[in-house]
């Protein structure tokens, strides 16, 4: 029975090892613009944020590619489709490093954008759901904590490369190791899981649309306050009346009690399901929020702003992956993640625009309350679920 269980986890350990290492990669190959905007918009004669389009193109094309992807999981099994969307990032990053021009630029992108539906994040919690069954929270807790580092650990290379053979070789560079390393690690190096299986299992209509219809609500209103935050948030700090200095080293901070909202949710991860960490998080996110809105850009305020918001966030981060759990058997899990998906890379891709048009028009302060009242409407859609906990069958 020792020996069983300590060759389950060492098993679970090669599986997260292999999925965070391709997932770091993958995230840490497709997220370089930070890195390399300035010269690329030289050489393309355009502004920085013609060439910061490219991403938003990305999440719009990973949003829109979410469904077909999701089917695609149920027929032909995660890790057979993750493998074909590593490949085909690679084939992507090509086109990239030879674009002769902006437009296919943007197309680069959006190819980059459709393998990464197939590849990053949401099949990576597919897997897992169908590998872990019931361990699957914690692992996916694990992953998420972890894939967190790719721009720490890319974003120092991308510069070394860029700067010694500049941006386009950047690309051919990230194009073989997604095509050459990536693909064949994900191919042979994950194990072979139920999902053929899983695939066929009957799928009832009716009564658990509304579930579905409530996680994916209440995640694109959040994401749309988290991500855009993350995005434009140095921004919205300097417009209260920080320093740029400050800014910055406030939205540094606000990253660490990120990750410490998400080691939180892991070290608890079998205490409470991912719903109750949802919810709570999801009612710290607007108090964290109201003090910066009422108290302004002070010492207290900013702390105050910096511990709920941030522990909030990080932990909603999680539930984002794990609410699902609480309601879909694995076999269902992948439809439920890909439906989501779309919402959510759609609010990724408009939320920074849509909240810098906001404080451009309303003002920092007031921003601050319309994000404050968009993540209370978020968790006045989570409260119904805590009724509806049991695991339907998602309809096809």
């Amino acid at each position: 029975m020792l020996r069983t269980y300590e060759w389950t986890m060492q098993r679970h350990f090669l599986v997260l090892f292999c999925l965070a290492l391709t997932q770091i990669t993958g995230w840490g190959v497709v997220g370089v613009l930070p890195v390399i905007a300035t010269p690329v918009a030289a050489e393309f004669k355009t502004s920085l944020p013609s060439v910061f389009l490219g991403t938003s193109v990305m999440f719009v094309a990973m949003g829109l590619a979410a469904p077909w992807a999701g089917r695609a999981f149920r027929r032909f099994g995660t890790r057979q489709v993750m493998a074909a969307g590593a490949g085909l990032i690679g084939l992507a990053l090509c086109l990239l490093a030879l674009s002769p021009n902006l437009p296919v630029f943007w197309v680069g992108w959006a190819l980059t954008g459709l393998a990464g539906a197939m590849f990053l994040t949401t099949s990576a919690y597919a897997y897992v759901a169908e590998y872990a069954e019931d361990r699957a929270r914690s692992l996916i807790g694990t992953l998420m904590l972890v894939t967190g580092l790719a721009g720490s650990v890319f974003w120092p290379i991308t510069a070394f490369l860029d700067h010694l053979v500049g941006w386009r070789q950047v690309f051919v560079v990230y194009a073989g190791v997604m095509v050459f390393i990536i693909c064949p690690l994900v191919r042979f190096g994950l194990p072979v899981t139920g999902a053929a299986a899983a695939a066929t299992a009957h799928r009832r209509r009716g009564r658990w649309e509304p579930v579905l219809i409530l996680l994916v609500a209440a995640i694109a209103l959040n994401s749309f306050v988290t991500f855009g935050v993350e995005a434009v948030g140095i921004k919205l700090l300097q417009s209260m009346g920080m320093d740029l200095a400050g800014a910055v080293a406030i939205a540094s901070l606000l990253g660490v009690f990120k990750v410490g909202g998400r080691v939180i949710d892991l070290l608890g991860g079998q205490k409470w399901d991912g719903l109750s960490t949802a919810i709570v998080s999801g009612a710290m996110i607007p108090m964290g929020l109201a003090t910066i809105w009422i108290g302004g850009a002070g010492i207290l305020s900013v702390g105050g702003y910096l511990v709920l918001f941030g522990v909030g966030s990080g932990a909603f981060a999680v539930a984002r992956a794990t609410m699902p759990l609480v309601f879909f058997e694995k076999a269902d899990y992948t439809a439920a993640m890909a439906t989501i998906a779309l919402p959510m890379n759609l609010i990724n891709a408009l939320a920074p625009p849509g909240i810098a048009a906001l404080m451009a028009g309303i003002g920092a302060q007031a921003t601050f309350a319309v994000l404050g009242g968009l993540s209370m409407a978020a968790l006045a859609v989570l409260l119904p679920l805590n009724g509806m906990k049991a695991r339907p069958t998602l309809a096809k």
